[in-house]
């Protein structure tokens, strides 16, 4: 398949999870086990082909994103635990260049962290132009988790007369300006909520704890924090609503089906590097000059 058709085909599949105006919003109107045309067993075979497909696709683009040296793109991944973030990040990602590529998981924030406002952190680790940076997590924890348990605002040492009832909205409104910002700068934004039902995250979890490989990768936290789903799925809800721009849009991507999810993933960032017109830098009459010359002096014998 050509380049052209890929980016197509990416841009096709991409499209239907993207939301750049969150203000009509419902998370209720996505399903976690959709997948488009793809008829689940039968399809994961064409999946499959299609993201081996755009991993090769997306080789190429970085490699112009790297020689071109004028774009940075910032890729966030946001989601419940054992929604696959981890497993769409290496999969997705398996093919570009680690020279142009780095990944940032955020944990609980420091006592350094803490110290500063929120966006520091990861402001320290913004990408430079030419690479792609991704956050597993990120500054949107802040309207997440801080959200749903409050004593991790009051750990905060934030002003009093500052922690109002509007902080939530001002927060996005601070999220907003950054991207904006960001955007303005050449930092393409781009983000990506998994969403996983519950059913499926419980399937998951239970994996993890039959499987001895798997033991690792649980967290008896992981399972206390079902019993706050509702009031993550309220504040998924409102921070999609509240950050949702066309600079910086939301990719809502359903996640019972991990193979379906890296296809979408992988289908976004494609038609996202795609959208920047890259191309390798041009090179003027000096340079081809100097070029004629070392080749001519390496060709001697």
């Amino acid at each position: 398949m050509k380049t052209k058709e890929i980016i197509k085909r990416a841009s096709e599949l991409a499209k239907p999870f993207r939301i750049t105006k969150g203000k009509d919003f419902r998370l209720k109107d996505v399903d976690p086990n959709d997948t488009l045309e793809f008829t689940k067993e039968a399809d994961k075979p064409r999946a499959k082909e299609a993201l081996v497909t755009n991993v090769e696709a997306l080789a190429e683009l970085q490699d112009k994103l790297y020689a071109q040296d004028k774009w940075a793109v910032l890729l966030i991944f946001q989601a419940m635990d054992a929604a696959g973030k981890d497993g769409a990040i290496k999969h997705v990602m398996s093919g570009v260049n680690p020279q142009g590529c780095e990944v940032y998981s955020f944990k609980s924030p420091s006592n350094e962290d803490l110290d500063h406002d929120y966006l520091w952190r990861c402001m320290k680790c913004l990408p430079n132009r030419g690479h792609i940076g991704i956050f597993n997590r990120s500054y949107y924890e802040e309207v997440l988790v801080v959200r749903v348990h409050s004593d991790f605002l009051a750990k905060q040492k934030l002003p009093p007369k500052l922690v109002g009832k509007k902080i939530w909205e001002n927060r996005f409104e601070d999220i907003r300006n950054f991207e904006q910002y960001l955007a303005r700068n050449g930092v393409v934004v781009r983000k990506f909520f998994l969403s996983v039902s519950k059913k499926e995250q419980k399937r998951r979890f239970l994996d993890r704890i039959n499987n001895p490989s798997k033991n690792w990768k649980f967290s008896s936290n992981d399972a206390n924090e079902r019993d706050y789903w509702d009031d993550y799925m309220k504040a998924y809800e409102q921070m999609i609503q509240g950050t949702a721009t066309k600079e910086a849009p939301w990719y809502v991507v359903p996640a019972d089906n991990k193979w379906f999810t890296r296809v979408v993933v992988g289908s976004a960032v494609i038609e996202t590097l795609a959208s920047l017109d890259l191309a390798y830098p041009k090179v003027d009459e000096g340079k081809l000059k100097e070029l004629a010359v070392a080749k001519k002096k390496l060709l001697k014998p």
